[in-house]
């Protein structure tokens, strides 16, 4: 993990524009809002499942560069005032406190486009390239984590049932982290067989939801200096999360219990899946 981690940002600094190049504040903003921090779990998620089917490691650099990219935006855009309006973000200011609110969204927009741009540059055939690029898109989109923003935006002082709160997750959280396994198995030479498809599913559902549930935890559990971020920032803006929905005991329980899901989808693809059954217990048992 700690070697992909590291490559990972090594990739990423360099499918960013230059902060020397022209216009110099906004590519030293979109690096400041991309390098030097992150768990890089989307990463990882990628790597590991492009390992499963035999994907390039150079290949996989620039899939997980994109989709950390888009990640990246989407947490400049989130912590926006007309959003979440955070202030702390990885430790340190967020990009719209450092760089002002007008500059912290042209950030969104180019780490969005530089995301696709990486995409389509790769070397990969034209085929592969196609299904990558809708991958991405799908996730990003107003069925992925943009919709899943909008509803919890909407959300804000109510109660939702757990179907529809569930549902937000797996856009807002679980859409790009289906897309990292998913572009990733996608990189490999060969076209994806139905039960591993099926098995690749079956473990992002799992994952992705565990990821979110874990969040909620660490909301209420953690300080701002472990997790990088403003914590108890859900409650006082009268969010819904699975801990006001179910309490703290059973939210633990849920995402030990999605934990084992995962680990239970993986088991049809053997010890070649081993880096990703090592992420669940990453995912469910993180402190940031």
């Amino acid at each position: 993990m700690k070697s992909i981690v590291q490559r990972s940002e090594i990739a990423l600094a360099a499918y960013l524009p230059s902060a020397e190049s022209a216009p110099q504040t906004l590519h030293e903003a979109m690096r400041y809002a991309t390098l030097g921090g992150g768990k890089r779990v989307r990463a990882l998620l990628c790597h590991a499942a492009g390992e499963l089917v035999g994907a390039a490691p150079s290949l996989l650099d620039g899939v997980a560069s994109a989709i950390e990219m888009i990640h990246a935006y989407s947490l400049v855009h989130d912590d926006l005032p007309a959003m979440d309006n955070d202030l702390l973000r990885r430790g340190q200011p967020t990009v719209h406190v450092r760089y002002g609110e007008a500059m912290a969204i042209l950030v969104g927009d180019a780490l969005q486009a530089q995301a696709f741009a990486v995409i389509g540059d790769l070397p990969a055939s034209a085929t592969q390239r196609i299904t990558l690029l809708q991958e991405l898109a799908k996730a990003s989109g107003s069925l992925g984590l943009v919709g899943g923003q909008a509803i919890d935006l909407a959300s804000v002082g109510s109660i939702l049932p757990r179907a529809e709160l569930e549902r937000m997750h797996r856009m807002k959280t679980g859409a790009l982290l289906r897309a990292a396994i998913f572009m990733g198995a996608h990189a490999g030479p060969d076209a994806l067989a139905s039960g591993m498809l099926v098995a690749l599913d079956e473990y992002q559902r799992s994952v992705g939801l565990a990821f979110q549930v874990v969040d909620d935890i660490l909301d209420v559990t953690m300080d701002a200096a472990t997790l990088g971020k403003t914590p108890g920032k859900d409650a006082q803006d009268h969010k819904p999360t699975y801990v006001s929905l179910l309490g703290l005991d059973a939210s633990r329980e849920l995402a030990r219990q999605l934990g084992e899901r995962a680990h239970a989808a993986l088991a049809p693809l053997g010890a070649r899946a081993m880096h990703l059954d090592a992420l669940v217990e990453m995912v469910v048992h993180r402190i940031h």
